[in-house]
């Protein structure tokens, strides 16, 4: 076998070794048996052999020592001898044909030290014929960029790995963060993959980004007709970002409303079960219709205020039936409408009712005016009281459940006062400045629209948002059954009623993809454009949706038919400029961020329900630790912050020190990435975006030339700003 030896390793740790290039090699090349081989680059690898293994080594360090030797019996001193050391991170074992992270087998002292070949890249590199199958759990096969150090060899990452267990892209403006994001996505939703020997493309990835600059749009434009339109992605605007406020559990309304804890905050809690468990929706009105003498009395009374006369002696027709069922509800409200209506029934039977009622007799307005009377005041005691039954059987405040924001402010704030008994004035006193803050939200369209505060009841609210942030959003017009009561006691009529997010999906979504047979109108990439997003609520609002997002997920395994389907609606959360809603330190001294806490969450807990998160963000050091320290792979592209780079270390492993030191020059559209998802830590040239999102840095002298002070039409941009229409 020919000699593949450069040197041998002169020192040894746990994860470094330091090597001594032979004497005879005075270049940075060494000629092979098939080629002439790189030697002793930065990024380049060497390997030592230790029996039948080859540990992997990533050189990270060059240097020479110039040494000048003394013989000690005749005091005669010899020139210098330069000495030639590379200094190398151990990043991984090939055993047979297997290459692995990891080195469990160390070499010793005077270990050779060999160059590396083009089949040792290949295993390292991953690198399979296009007819080979792709094992999607161990193999790692989605390019990604190109080898800095080895021309003609890309990189690859394995999704599974690079989802499942979360990531982070981080790096300075400017360094190719957003890019980054996009080529990857790009290479995802383009790629062709080989599976049980099948070539198939995705169709069903559920990618959700939180667009804080505006710019992933023109990303997922594509050219191709065919992956444009399998991918469909959908941006939700500053119009469609609506997150009905009966969303929110108490942790969102206590960070959004600010109530003080002692006085403010148990009351407002109570309004708000209050609220929900006497909601003005279908709901109440189907629980206190299963009260048939209700229901007779409730369509009894309407009709006789109607104007159908034929209705009206229908009615009067029934009117011993609905007195018989009175009888046997007998109560002292009942009892007195039952009197009444024995009297109204008296008076026809007499013939003292015509005209819209009878056909002879005398008109006696004032019985029937009394029954109106009797009936409305009675019927509004007995409401009250059964509304009040359900408000005992309180609903769980944490319920996404609609609730009237109206009535929270009027109504129910003062009827959760009233229930502690004395000193109500007090109460009402230090409730004041809550109900101030209430009412402001409600009038501050910056908070009112995003939350919907003046919206009414919608249809079927959350399943819509589900899948309308999702992508699987394909109906326009929802149904809402409406009670309306007849003398049979059915149920109910069925009318079309407007979903906002149907509306907006099917008013924005292009037309082209619409009712495609295998598009589906699923959009694989929902882009949350958050650009124009009120700084107050910035927080609330990803909170919220991450929240909803891992909550529907948690809870599909406990619907019994898809008890085995835990993961099987996996989602990838991509959160552009993390660190301004889930920062490490809170903004609010006294209350912990509500969003930070959510992906705190998701960090901990998503990957077993398949939520996962890729986090982008410029300064790492002011993100939440415990968000960064759940993340398995990391894309780091320039960061110059020397507080940056220090945080950076804290979070990876020891043995990518030495690459680090490399961060503050590495140029734009260059990274290292390192962890699970990865072969070995390695710098990547990533693959040229196509078609770009829009993040280009502005062309400052170009436009102080060249540009004209007419082209920007003030006036328009003011009047977009302020919401004036024509």
């Amino acid at each position: 076998m020919f000699d593949r030896s450069i040197g041998r390793v002169v020192s040894v740790d746990s994860f470094r070794v330091i090597i001594e290039l032979e004497k005879d090699i005075k270049t940075l090349y060494k000629s092979g048996y098939q080629d002439i081989y790189e030697i002793a680059r930065i990024n380049s690898y060497v390997i030592l052999p230790v029996g039948s293994d080859k540990i992997i080594a990533l050189i990270t360090k060059v240097k020479i020592n110039d040494e000048t030797e003394i013989e000690g019996s005749t005091g005669v001193i010899s020139l210098p001898k330069a000495r030639r050391y590379i200094i190398a991170t151990m990043i991984g074992t090939i055993v047979g044909k297997v290459f692995s992270q990891g080195v469990y087998n160390f070499p010793i002292l005077d270990n050779p030290v060999w160059y590396v070949m083009k089949e040792d890249l290949e295993l390292i590199f991953d690198q399979k014929t296009k007819e080979e199958d792709i094992d999607f759990k161990k193999d790692y096969f989605l390019p990604i960029g190109t080898s800095t150090a080895f021309a003609g060899f890309d990189i690859k990452i394995n999704p599974d790995k690079f989802f499942g267990k979360h990531a982070a892209v981080l790096g300075n403006t400017g360094s190719g963060k957003s890019c980054t994001i996009s080529t990857i996505l790009q290479s995802i939703l383009k790629g062709k993959f080989k599976n049980n020997g099948r070539e198939a493309s995705v169709t069903n990835a559920h990618i959700i980004i939180f667009d804080t600059n505006g710019e992933y749009k023109s990303a997922f434009q594509f050219t191709e007709p065919e992956v444009n339109q399998r991918v469909n992605a959908f941006t939700i605007g500053k119009e469609g970002l609506k997150v009905p406020y009966w969303f929110m559990n108490y942790d969102d309304f206590d960070y959004l409303f600010k109530p003080s804890e002692q006085t403010q905050a148990p009351i407002l809690k109570r309004a708000i079960a209050m609220a929900k468990s006497v909601s003005n929706t279908d709901e109440f009105e189907e629980k206190i219709l299963h009260d048939v003498y209700l229901t007779k009395l409730m369509w009894f009374n309407n009709q006789l205020h109607g104007n159908d006369n034929e209705m009206k002696r229908a009615v009067l027709n029934d009117l011993d039936d609905l007195i018989a069922s009175l009888e046997l509800n007998a109560n002292e409200y009942i009892e007195e409408i039952y009197l009444q209506l024995v009297n109204l029934q008296s008076a026809r039977t007499a013939g003292k009712l015509n005209g819209e009622y009878a056909l002879k007799g005398t008109v006696d307005s004032a019985t029937v005016a009394r029954t109106f009377d009797v009936i409305e005041k009675n019927l509004a005691i007995i409401m009250t009281q059964e509304k009040r039954k359900i408000v005992s059987n309180e609903k769980d405040v944490d319920i996404p459940g609609y609730f009237s924001y109206k009535n929270l402010m009027s109504e129910f704030l003062d009827n959760a006062i009233d229930e502690i008994g004395s000193s109500q004035s007090k109460y009402k006193e230090y409730l004041s400045s809550l109900k101030l803050r209430l009412s402001s939200y409600y009038s501050d369209e910056r908070v009112n629209i995003p939350f919907m505060l003046k919206e009414d009841y919608v249809p079927q609210a959350l399943s819509s948002f589900l899948k309308y942030i999702t992508g699987v959003l394909n109906e326009v017009v929802t149904t809402e059954k409406l009670s309306s009561v007849d003398p049979e006691n059915t149920v109910a009529r069925v009318a079309p009623k407007s979903n906002p997010f149907c509306e907006y999906r099917c008013k924005n979504i292009d037309e082209k993809y619409v009712n495609v047979p295998d598009a589906k109108n699923i959009s694989q990439v929902t882009i949350i454009d958050m650009s124009l997003l009120p700084y107050e609520v910035l927080e609330n609002i990803t909170g919220l949706i991450g929240r909803l997002l891992i909550d529907f997920l948690q809870r599909i395994e406990k619907v019994t038919e898809y008890k085995e389907k835990r993961g099987s609606f996996p989602i990838v959360l991509v959160l552009e400029e993390a660190q301004n809603y889930i920062p490490e330190i809170n903004r609010n001294k006294d209350r912990i961020s509500i969003s930070k806490r959510i992906f705190e969450r998701i960090a901990r807990e998503g990957r077993k329900f398949g939520i996962s998160l890729l986090i982008s963000s410029q300064r790492p050091s002011e993100l939440s630790k415990t968000i960064l320290s759940q993340c398995n792979t990391f894309i780091v592209h320039r960061l110059q912050n020397p507080e940056d780079q220090r945080y950076i270390r804290q979070l990876v492993s020891s043995a990518n020190e030495d690459i680090l030191n490399q961060l503050p020059v590495i140029p734009q559209q260059h990274a290292i990435i390192m962890g699970d998802a990865v072969r070995s830590p390695v710098q990547v040239r990533m693959f040229n975006t196509n078609p770009k999102p829009d993040s280009d840095d502005p062309k400052i002298f170009d436009n102080w030339i060249n540009g004209r002070v007419d082209e920007i039409d003030f006036s328009k941009v003011v009047d977009n700003w302020i919401g004036k229409t024509e």
